[in-house]
């Protein structure tokens, strides 16, 4: 499959830019796979979807403030640094910009409490490994001069750092928001909860495979960086039950999908528990072996997440929706609205 196969146009003003609030009032786009119909709602309309004994999967990562601003000891340049990957406590895996003028030893300032070295470079990712020294917990400097790393896309400040979390988030590690999730609100999962839905959780970091844009011309030759996913055991004896009974598994995101899928192992015939690495590219004429319904946001144009969600509902009839969603003024992207596909 040709890369350009999965573009489309979107004018820049349906790019949102802040959440809607209450979250669960977003727009909720209906699309069922047999019928090939779509219909329009608003996100909390989705437990009319849902049914009884149906099984509700969310992905509890939380979003670290990875975004660190700086400025290079010598020249006193300005740096800006993200955080991909912890690596044997305090070296990181990161992202430098600009990065063509940051060079091995190169010691940066983040502020009177923290400073990093940087060791070495990957050429073939383009990121730098760096060591950081701090005054203190890192953890807690990371929560007072980090900022959430939102997408280049959004150009408003957010008002507060939740507005980029799930109402459920526990787990810190992830470098951007499970966004399919961030449309739920504590009211809502606690009326799912009433309706008889029974809802998980699992943990999958959202890394750099997630968002890293498509390089290559042909869709298959595509290598998905690995992310940290963790499955319980519990959580899998679940999830397998209700794979066993017949009952829905309802996967709330791509990031949750893809570790589903990565956990599904066909000797076991089910979802192996424990912690691993994910690094599976799920794009059409995959074959999905655990997922049933799927609840997703609006995607980027030639990107994995979007490739998923064609994967699940087929191109076409995916793209029919984009273009109606077009034209029926949705808010695409991470703050936008949402669409489930039975």
């Amino acid at each position: 499959m040709k890369l350009e196969e999965f573009d489309y146009y979107l004018p820049s003003g349906f790019i949102a830019q802040k959440p809607i609030k209450p979250r669960d009032h977003s727009r909720l786009m209906v699309l069922n796979r047999s019928g090939k119909k779509i219909q329009h709602k608003i996100f909390k309309d989705v437990k009319n979807y849902l049914k009884k004994g149906d099984l509700l999967v969310l992905n509890n990562t939380k979003v670290l403030p990875a975004r660190l601003y700086g400025f290079k000891e010598k020249t006193k340049g300005k740096v800006e640094v993200l955080l991909l990957e912890s690596i044997e406590g305090k070296c990181w895996e990161v992202l430098v910009r600009p990065g063509k003028i940051v060079h091995s030893g190169t010691k940066i300032i983040f502020g009177p409490e923290l400073e990093g070295i940087i060791k070495d470079k990957n050429e073939e990712k383009g990121s730098y490994l760096i060591r950081f020294n701090c005054k203190g917990n890192f953890k807690e400097i990371l929560n007072k001069i980090g900022q959430m790393p939102i997408p280049p896309y959004i150009k408003e400040e957010l008002k507060t750092g939740n507005d980029y979390q799930t109402v459920y988030a526990v787990h810190d590690g992830s470098i951007a928001a499970p966004t399919a999730g961030l449309h739920f609100t504590k009211p809502l999962l606690k009326e799912l909860t009433q309706k008889g839905i029974e809802i998980i959780y699992l943990t999958l970091h959202v890394g750099r495979g997630t968002f890293e844009p498509i390089r290559v011309s042909k869709v298959e030759e595509h290598k998905m960086d690995s992310e940290f996913y963790s499955i319980s055991s519990e959580v899998a004896k679940k999830i397998n039950q209700a794979h066993a009974e017949k009952r829905r598994i309802i996967s709330v995101g791509t990031t949750t999908t893809r570790t589903l899928e990565s956990a599904f192992n066909f000797n076991q015939d089910g979802i192996v528990s424990g912690s691993n690495w994910s690094n599976i590219f799920i794009y059409p004429e995959y074959k999905f072996k655990v997922v049933d319904v799927l609840v997703t946001n609006f995607h980027l144009p030639q990107s994995t997440p979007l490739m998923l969600a064609a994967a699940f509902i087929g191109k076409d009839f995916l793209f029919r929706a984009y273009q109606e969603a077009i034209r029926e003024k949705y808010r695409f992207y991470s703050f936008g609205d949402a669409m489930i596909i039975i």
